[in-house]
């Protein structure tokens, strides 16, 4: 099984080496990496081009943000199954690839275990997502998978159709949703550690990012489940992650 693995960047030199290595470490042979870097200033771009290029597809040009950037990337990719991987970010070990081709073959979407770490070079962890099997209510009950540790396959992906750029800091959460909850593909847990992230992200960046993540994820959920105007997901969804700082 081909699994591509996609990557927007936009001046990430000082992180993305730790992506790149990660990468190219999986014991996963059959791998490819998309990466759609949004015009770098940095050294990006020279840093990608300094590793094996048979395994890359690189695209840099301006672009409208990070969901532009990957609805590019899901043009480009020629896997049979696609994840995610931030710039910042890094798999956990080399046999996350592995594992997750492993279990595609018996369910058309995964999900596993993140841990946030202060820095790739100690790997301090600071926080534990710890993936959970699907509750019969679903994204309903605040649950949801960690999207950097979300697979795919292709016919996901064509199902699902590309990532809502009206939604500036959820639509990766609107997109999990609509491969979950809006189709009947199936969902396997893999109980492993598959991603260490730095945290800072779009969503994770602080208290008004966490507040606006919250706000456009209830509007995903009202257009696709008819939730009412204030569900129990929006303060659900907040309150599992106070756990994730105490799971250890």
């Amino acid at each position: 099984m081909r699994i591509s693995v996609l990557t927007v960047c936009r001046n990430a030199a000082t992180t993305i080496r730790y992506t790149l290595d990660s990468f190219f470490a999986q014991d996963h042979e059959d791998k490819e990496m998309v990466v759609i870097d949004g015009a770098s200033t940095d050294e990006t771009l020279s840093i990608v081009r300094a590793y094996p290029q048979d395994r890359l597809v690189v695209c840099s040009e301006p672009d409208k943000g990070m969901y532009d950037a990957l609805n590019k990337a899901l043009r480009l990719y020629s896997g049979d199954a696609f994840g995610v991987l931030n710039s910042d970010d890094a798999y956990h070990d080399p046999t996350v690839l592995t594992r997750i081709a492993r279990t595609l073959n018996s369910a058309e979407m995964v999900h596993g275990h993140l841990d946030f770490v202060r820095s790739h070079e100690e790997k301090a962890v600071i926080r534990r997502w710890r993936a959970t099997s699907r509750p019969s209510m679903g994204f309903r009950t605040g649950w949801a998978p960690a999207h950097p540790t979300f697979y795919v396959r292709r016919e996901v992906a064509e199902t699902v159709g590309p990532f809502d750029l009206s939604l500036a800091i959820a639509s990766d959460y609107d997109w999990m949703l609509r491969a979950v909850e809006k189709t009947e593909f199936r969902l396997a847990t893999i109980d492993h550690v598959m991603v260490d992230m730095l945290p800072g992200g779009k969503s994770t960046s602080g208290l008004r990012s966490h507040i606006a993540h919250g706000f456009e994820s209830l509007r995903s959920r009202r257009q696709w489940l008819g939730s009412p105007r204030v569900d129990y997901a929006l303060f659900a969804k907040p309150a599992r992650k106070i756990g994730q700082f105490f799971s250890w």
